[in-house]
C-alpha cells in the first residue's frame, strides 16, 4: 500500500514536472543541527533521514515538551489566586472545545460545515493547545481510524505500549510530519497551511498574552493578587499540560478501559470518566461505530458537552448540518456479551479488515 507523502518530504526537493510529486532522484540530507533548531518554527524546514530510527525521540521536540512539563513545578514559588485557577480552568475547557468539535469532528470528520473565518478561528484557538496544527492533526487521526488498532494505527495501545499510545508517538520522527495526502481537503487553505507550517506562532502568542494579562492584573487590578508568572504558570503552563493528557488519555485509555457497546473492529471503548474530561470524548466505542456524526453521545444520558457547544453554535448562525446519527446506528447495541464481535480480537484486528 502506498504510504502517505508528507510535506517533510515535499520540502525542498525538485518535483516531476508531469506529476508534481517528489523527483525519484532526490536526495534527502541528513539533517543538521541548525535544520533541526530552524524545525522549532518551521515545522516543514525538517527533512526526513532515513538512515535514523523512525520511532526513536525527536529530541527537538522532546525538550519543549519536557521543558512544559516541568514549568508546572514554578508553582512552587508564583503561588496561585482564584483568578489564576479559573482562568486556567476555563481556558482548558475553551481550548478543549476547539481539539474536540472543530480539530477532530471538523477537520477530521467533516462531521459539520462552517465558513472559512470561523473555521480559521477555531484553527488558531486550537493551536492555542499546543498540539501542533489543524492538517498535522487531523491528518493523523485520520490514518488512526483507517487502520485502527491494526499494526498501521499510529497510537493503537493494543499494538504499542501505553506510554507510545499515550504520548510516545508525537515525539518520535515518524510522525513528525503532517500526511498531506490526507488531508488535501483543507491543506488547500493557505491560512492553514500557515498555522500548520508554524505550528509554534500560536502557542508563543499564547504564552505572550497570559504573561501580559497577568502583569495588566497586577497593575489595574492588584486586588485580586496575580501577577504575570503566575498566570503564565497556571493559565499556560499547568492548564496546557492537563490538557494535553486529557485528549492523550483518549487515544491510549479509550481503547483499554470502558464498555464495548457496538461491535466495531477495534478495541475502542466507552468511558464516562473520559467524556466529562475531554468534553464528550470518551464515547469512544460510540464514534469508531459511526464516526462521521458530529455527536458522540448517542444516547441522553451520555453527556457530550463539545456537542451541546456545536448545537449552541448553530442556533446562531456560525456552523451549520452537524451531522445526526441515524436510529438505526443507535440500536446496532451488542446484546449478547459472547456473541461474534462483542469481544475483542486482537489477532483479527491484526490481520487486518479483508473482508471490507
Amino acid at each position: 500500500m502506498k504510504r502517505a507523502t508528507t510535506v517533510g518530504e515535499l520540502g525542498e526537493q525538485p518535483l516531476d514536472d508531469a506529476t508534481g510529486a517528489p523527483a525519484a532522484s532526490a536526495a534527502v540530507p541528513a539533517p543538521s543541527l541548525a535544520r533541526n533548531l530552524l524545525g522549532w518554527f518551521d515545522s516543514w524546514a525538517v527533512q526526513i533521514d532515513p538512515t535514523v530510527d523512525q520511532r526513536a525521540p525527536d529530541w527537538s521536540r522532546v525538550v519543549p515538551f519536557a521543558i512544559l512539563h516541568l514549568s508546572c513545578l514554578l508553582v512552587i514559588w508564583v503561588g496561585w489566586s482564584p483568578v489564576a485557577v479559573a482562568v486556567a480552568v476555563g481556558f482548558y475547557l475553551v481550548r478543549m472545545f476547539a481539539i474536540t468539535g472543530f480539530y477532530h469532528r471538523y477537520f477530521s470528520h467533516r462531521a459539520f460545515k462552517t465558513s472559512r473565518p470561523v473555521q480559521f478561528v477555531f484553527a488558531c484557538i486550537g493551536g492555542m493547545a499546543v498540539q501542533r496544527g489543524p492538517l498535522w492533526w487531523a491528518s493523523h487521526h485520520r490514518d488512526h481510524h483507517r487502520y485502527s488498532d491494526e499494526e498501521r494505527d499510529v497510537h493503537s495501545p493494543v499494538q504499542n505500549s501505553f506510554y507510545w499510545s499515550h504520548v510516545g508517538w508525537i515525539v518520535c520522527r515518524e510522525n513528525y510530519h503532517t500526511k498531506i495526502d490526507n488531508i488535501r481537503d483543507f491543506a488547500r487553505f493557505p491560512e492553514l497551511r500557515f498555522l500548520d507550517r508554524f505550528d509554534v506562532l500560536v502557542p508563543l502568542l499564547t504564552l505572550a498574552g497570559m504573561l501580559g494579562l497577568g502583569w495588566a492584573l497586577e497593575v489595574f487590578a492588584p486586588s485580586l493578587g496575580t501577577n504575570a508568572m503566575q498566570m503564565g504558570v497556571w493559565g499556560f503552563s499547568i492548564s496546557t499540560v492537563v490538557l494535553y493528557h486529557g485528549t492523550f488519555s483518549i487515544n491510549s485509555l479509550a481503547h483499554r478501559i470502558g464498555k464495548r457497546v457496538f461491535p466495531t473492529a477495534d478495541d475502542s471503548r466507552n468511558n464516562f470518566l473520559l467524556s466529562l474530561i475531554t468534553l464528550g470524548e470518551g464515547w469512544h466505542n460510540n464514534h469508531h461505530h459511526y464516526q462521521s456524526s458530529a455527536r458522540q453521545g448517542f444516547r441522553w444520558w451520555e453527556i457530550d458537552i463539545t456537542y451541546y457547544g456545536l448545537c449552541l453554535l448553530e442556533r446562531i448562525g456560525l456552523v451549520s448540518d452537524l451531522r445526526p446519527v441515524p436510529a438505526r446506528v443507535a440500536t446496532e447495541r451488542i446484546s449478547d456479551p459472547d456473541a461474534p464481535g462483542a469481544r475483542f480480537d486482537k489477532s483479527a484486528v491484526t490481520r487486518g479488515r479483508a473482508a471490507r
